[in-house]
């Protein structure tokens, strides 16, 4: 009897203890839950697969349910069968919403998958669109925390969208770059003022800051503009529109036809409530009430359609430099680093393995690479506008030196958290990206002309401190004159990558134009013009990659094919961001048929100015300016090339 008494004491004792441990664990448990937002659905959702409801309904089992569904998924995926694939591992994202990978498994299938089976650059693009929203819109706000879904988007826009690989690239770079300029409106022009990379960044930032600062209500609008509140109500009542994504899209159609040297001709051909609509965005006496109500629209969708945060898209401008949010690496960046930044609050010694932030960071570094190579954009806004069923629209992108020194900076920071870049070893990947991308841009800098650029960058990767000790050969390289090390350092076979190709084609057009014409020195103009002529005829003989959708299209055209094309272009955008005494000088000394390319640009960004300094006596803007003899034949000409290269361009549309 004693001996029976004795283990129940030693049972009850035990079983208190448990139940001790078990409420100090759940509490623990419960926390942490809360805290990394860890559940499962436990009630079907109406419109929910039939699977749902069976998984949950199948209580503990519900793993060994999920761990089938997986697999048939994966089958599916296999066998090409696509769409059974897309609905089955919906229905996991359901049961297992905290489950990264089924969230990457569904964007993938979607946006790389289902798209390339489609028939046509618009269906494909709804899929890639579908992939990048069920991460962004679905998939990151369940899992805000998770490094792998951020990293993941990066790399769709900037695989997807900013790469190659898909030959509707161009089509998505385009359509997004629409989206976002009808989301944010169109970027700063960077002027002679804004030349300098400390200019340059708060330029974009102040762009961006009445989004941020705009009140997160309507009452808080109405209360800092009265009048905002009779212009949403005549956009209700009268032209049917409410304050969101589609007035946005109104709004900046009509800015751009403002903006048109051909607007008046434009309006005259715009329906009536058009008209009136076109009449409401222009009128001044508006203008308080639309400079409250943009930004909070704006706001709104950000937040509420793209699950992005204006306060965050700002802090990472003024850190990274003037970001055009057009481009797809500006988004690439932007998710890349909030997954860091967020997962890295969560690391602990115990679970660091369990974060792959070294490719999440080299996902940063291709971003601000990519940003460097090609972050000056420029596109044909109104093409859309007025043609929303084209897909030639012109579409440009320069290289950006703001983003030279942020690539520096960053990768310094990062090596000091990877450790598979540590001095110790001999060779290491971020060693070797930052070498090559040093000799990229000093040969860019010196092909445009800004030597003492091209020598510092030159200094600065023959004098690198982490520089990898594979290559026997490295003090040589190193040890020549800049102009023969940029002449070494330039094979052929460079010019084969769209990327290089475009850096130097460009760099030597901008070299010829700014060093060459604008100080007077036509030798220097006519050696870096002809350099990049042979580099572009070269890129486009040798390594045009034909579409499978359309024979005469490339997927890596990154560049109009014929070459005058390209450099009126470069000269109309170049001369467009000078000031008036500095355009002038370029254009006085510029060849006649750089003239008539130019001319139209300058009118349209120059005139207004010289009109209103004639009427004090000044210059008019015809005595600054001359027409270049010939512009009607050339007017011509133009369009013929245009059509040309639109139609080499546009994608097969499916008859309708």
């Amino acid at each position: 009897m004693r001996r029976d008494t004795t283990i129940q004491l030693l049972a009850a004792g035990l079983l208190g203890l448990m139940l001790v441990g078990s409420g100090v664990l759940a509490t623990q448990i419960s926390a942490s839950a809360g805290r990394n937002r860890l559940g499962y659905t436990d009630e079907p959702t109406e419109g929910a697969p039939i699977e749902v409801a069976a998984g949950i309904a199948m209580g503990a089992f519900r793993g060994i349910f999920v761990n089938l569904l997986w697999m048939r998924a994966n089958d599916l995926k296999e066998s090409g069968r696509y769409y059974e694939a897309n609905e089955l591992s919906r229905a996991i994202t359901k049961l297992e919403p905290r489950f990264p990978q089924v969230w990457v498994f569904h964007a993938w299938n979607m946006a790389y998958n289902i798209s390339v089976a489609t028939h046509t650059f618009p269906e494909r693009w709804r899929w890639v669109q579908a992939g990048i929203s069920l991460l962004r819109d679905e998939g990151i706000p369940t899992n805000p925390n998770d490094l792998l879904l951020h990293k993941e988007l990066a790399y769709l826009f900037l695989h997807k969208i900013q790469g190659y690989m898909d030959d509707a690239n161009g089509y998505y770079k385009r359509q997004l770059a629409v989206e976002w300029q009808v989301n944010l409106g169109p970027p700063p022009t960077l002027d002679a003022a804004t030349l300098d990379r400390a200019s340059a960044t708060k330029a974009y930032a102040d762009w961006l800051a009445p989004i941020v600062e705009a009140p997160d209500t309507l009452d808080g609008v109405y209360a800092r503009a009265p009048a905002a509140r009779d212009l949403v109500a005549l956009l209700r009542d009268h032209f049917r529109i409410t304050p969101d994504a589609a007035l946005l899209s109104v709004y900046e159609a009509n800015r751009a036809v403002r903006n048109s040297g051909q607007h008046e001709y434009l309006i005259a051909h715009m329906k009536d409530r058009n008209k009136e609509m076109a009449a409401l965005c222009a009128d001044p006496a508006m203008k308080p009430a639309w400079d409250a109500l943009l930004p909070f629209v704006r706001k709104r969708v950000l937040i509420d359609g793209y699950h992005m945060e204006p306060d965050r898209m700002l802090r990472y401008t003024q850190r990274f430099g003037p970001l055009d949010w057009r481009h797809p690496a500006a988004h690439g960046l932007y998710w890349a680093v909030r997954g860091t930044e967020n997962a890295i609050t969560r690391v602990e010694d115990r679970n660091r393995l369990d974060y792959d932030f070294t490719n999440a960071d080299r996902v940063v570094m291709h971003a601000l690479q990519e940003l460097w190579r090609s972050g000056e954009l420029y596109f044909d806004f109104m093409s859309e506008v007025y043609n929303p069923d084209r897909q030639d629209i012109f579409y440009m992108t320069l290289p950006s030196p703001y983003f030279v020194e942020t690539y520096g900076e960053v990768l310094a920071s990062l090596r000091d958290r990877s450790r598979f870049d540590v001095d110790s070893r001999p060779f290491s990947v971020y060693s070797a990206g930052y070498e090559n991308f040093l000799i990229e841009a000093t040969r860019f800098f010196y092909r445009r002309g800004q030597f003492k650029l091209a020598e510092k960058y030159y200094h600065q990767a023959a004098v690198y401190p982490h520089a990898n000790q594979n290559d026997p050969d490295r003090a040589r390289r190193f040890s020549k004159p800049l102009a023969d090390f940029v002449y070494d350092e330039s094979p052929v076979d460079e010019y084969t990558r769209p990327a290089i190709a475009v850096q130097e084609v460009m760099g030597a057009l901008q070299g010829a134009y700014v060093r060459g014409l604008m100080v007077g020195n036509e030798d220097e103009f006519r050696r870096q013009f002809e350099f990049a002529k042979q580099a572009h005829l070269y890129f486009m003989t040798k390594q045009r990659n034909i579409s499978n959708m359309n024979p005469e299209m490339s997927r890596m055209d990154l560049m109009p094919a014929d070459f005058r094309l390209l450099a009126a272009r470069v000269f109309a955008e170049l001369i467009g961001t000078l000031d008036p005494d500095h355009a002038e000088t370029l254009y006085d000394n510029a060849p006649e048929d750089l003239k008539r390319y130019g001319y139209l640009r300058i009118k349209e960004r120059f005139k207004p100015t010289f009109d209103e300094l004639a009427k004090e006596g000044g210059r008019t803007f015809d005595q600054v300016f001359p027409e270049p003899p010939g512009m009607d034949a050339f007017l011509v000409e133009m369009r013929q090339l245009e059509a040309a290269d639109a139609a080499a361009r546009a994608p097969a549309i499916q008859a309708r």
